[in-house]
């Protein structure tokens, strides 16, 4: 009983150790603070990245395309209105119709948009907490991930010299593989920090055996 307590002191002050070498080379060797539209700190025991407010007028367009398409399906009221003796149904009403509708659906896809991204490593627990913020109040989804469960922190090329760094890993170390956007928007001219930060988080997760993540 007294070397199994011995070797848990021992690998408890290993892990301690380890966590302390890590958060000291942080320290030493910040991350950038800023990467693509995500802005880096470092905190005690821990590393946030958290995706920049989207601007004023990008946050009203929403509301602005709800406003037109509302006129619009006012305007195909009033032409059947209008029009309401004719006994062919007239084209114009469907065609207001039609693209208040679409406006509409493009409208809630905006708004989905605006949600911000924020990730943290919390070292000490070995865990990465995933968060997408909502405006609406109680609509933030927080998700956990091990660090054992991460298999691979990618670099993936959305547009030529747009890239987004992701993370994908396997709940339970079994089934289907899943993945979240980190950070994205990062152009040619930040490969460097880009690439900083990829390894930083590769050995954080401990994927130096797992091989080199994609990209």
């Amino acid at each position: 009983m007294a070397q199994l307590a011995l070797d848990f002191e021992g690998g408890e002050r290993g892990y301690a150790d380890s966590v302390a070498s890590f958060t000291n080379a942080l320290e030493q060797n910040p991350a950038p603070r800023r990467l693509g539209d995500v802005r880096l700190r470092y905190e005690p025991g821990r590393l946030v990245g958290e995706s920049l407010p989207p601007s004023f007028w990008r946050r009203q367009l929403p509301g602005l395309f709800l406003l037109l398409a509302a006129l619009l399906a006012a305007s195909a009221v009033v032409w059947v209105l209008v029009g309401g003796e004719e006994t062919q149904l007239p084209v114009m009403p469907l065609v207001l119709g039609g693209l208040a509708a679409s406006l509409v659906g493009f409208s809630l896809r905006l708004e989905g948009q605006l949600g911000r991204r924020r990730f943290v490593l919390h070292f000490v627990g070995e865990r990465l907490r995933l968060e997408q913020l909502r405006l609406a109040p109680g609509a933030t989804r927080t998700e956990w991930v091990h660090f054992d469960e991460v298999c691979a922190v990618e670099v993936v090329e959305r547009a030529p010299r747009h890239y987004a760094l992701v993370v994908a890993w396997r709940p339970d170390n079994g089934g289907n593989t899943r993945r979240a956007v980190l950070v994205e928007h990062v152009r040619d001219h930040e490969e460097e920090a880009l690439e900083r930060v990829r390894r930083l988080l590769h050995n954080a997760f401990g994927l130096r055996g797992k091989g080199a993540s994609g990209g």
